[in-house]
């Protein structure tokens, strides 16, 4: 198994119910490694660049304008298959869909509301991890 790094974003509907602690610690249970971690609240600029890959799908304005409406928290993560690891402790991107004990069968409102982002190839992880922090954010 290779140790590698992923990227995570705990989304606004969580930070607004005060459950940063409570995913992290599903994530750090999950044998995922925090080895940065900031909190912010882009704009709506910024989300419609993060999510660009998105653009021409029908959910892409109600996306980006929720992503810019309030903080949320950037995290890279490290450990043994991070990404497949990361992927499956999120749960399948519909909460009534995902498995019981996953982040967003636990904690998610809606498909759009569904608590936590978390990258899926290692070359979108890189991409993302990149775009929110320099190397000296990121310390393990």
């Amino acid at each position: 198994m290779a140790v590698e790094r992923t990227f995570s974003m705990i989304k606004p509907d969580a930070t607004h119910r005060n459950l940063t602690g409570a995913i992290t610690k599903m994530l750090e249970d999950a044998g995922l490694r925090v080895i940065g971690s900031k909190r912010v609240w882009m704009g709506l600029r910024d989300a419609e660049d993060f999510y660009a890959i998105h653009r021409e799908r029908p959910f892409f304005a109600e996306l980006t304008e929720f992503m810019s409406s309030g903080p949320t928290i950037v995290q890279v993560l490290k450990g043994e298959n991070a990404i497949a690891r990361n992927r499956y402790i999120m749960g399948a991107t519909n909460p009534a869909e995902a498995a019981k004990g996953t982040i967003r069968r636990t904690f998610a409102l809606s498909i759009t509301k569904n608590s936590i982002h978390g990258s899926d190839t290692p070359e979108t992880a890189e991409s993302e991890i990149s775009y929110w922090f320099s190397k000296t954010e990121i310390v393990g």
